[in-house]
């Protein structure tokens, strides 16, 4: 996707990455989750899930339906997930409130059960995910919005190992995307306010 600007002058006149278009939503989850560490294993799998149903569409379409998803998924807890039925599915696949698209649906139900494995295997999903960035942000520099990659090595190898584990949706530029998200990559531009914290 290419964007028009760099940076973005928000509601409150902040400068912001040029993606964070100004929609209060936006700019709050631009300002206090994007970019931001995120080391709790539930939450890293909350984010995992939806940034695999972002896949082809555009993220605010996921924000804006974040809560319902928190509500019909169980607060993303991963047990439940792992249970549930061929009923409960067709039950996700008809909720107007989330993106429905059934191989997205069922890939939640799989790749929690591919959680709780891992989890089982390597004690953290934490851990796990952020050993590919050697367990510290990697802050970078990114003069515009076109110097900001869609995937890198270390997305590229996130993606493989994941696979490998039995996750699904879980290609190198998503695993870019939740990198950034997560705070693994920081990747606000410069000029953008977030970018001096």
């Amino acid at each position: 996707m290419v964007w028009k600007h760099d940076t973005i002058a928000g509601t409150d006149g902040k400068p912001r990455c040029g993606w964070a278009t100004a929609d209060p939503l936006y700019e709050a989850y631009h300002d206090k989750e994007w970019g931001r560490p995120l080391k709790d294993d539930q939450a890293l799998f909350e984010l995992l899930t939806l940034e695999g149903c972002q896949a082809g569409l555009s993220w605010i379409t996921v924000l804006r339906k974040r809560e319902h998803y928190r509500k019909v998924y169980d607060g993303f807890d991963p047990k439940r997930i792992a249970r549930y039925t061929p009923a409960k599915l067709e039950k996700l696949l008809a909720d107007p409130g989330i993106i429905r698209h059934r191989g997205k649906i069922e890939a939640s139900v799989s790749n929690a059960r591919a959680y709780l494995a891992l989890i089982e295997r390597e004690g953290s999903f934490s851990g796990f995910l952020w050993d590919f960035v050697g367990g510290k942000p990697k802050k970078n520099v990114p003069r515009s919005l076109k110097d900001v990659p869609a995937r890198s090595p270390e997305s590229d190898a996130m993606s493989k190992a994941l696979k490998k584990a039995g996750f699904k949706f879980v290609g190198s530029t998503i695993c870019y995307a939740f990198m950034q998200a997560s705070g693994m990559v920081d990747d606000h531009v410069v000029g953008c306010h977030r970018h001096r914290d």
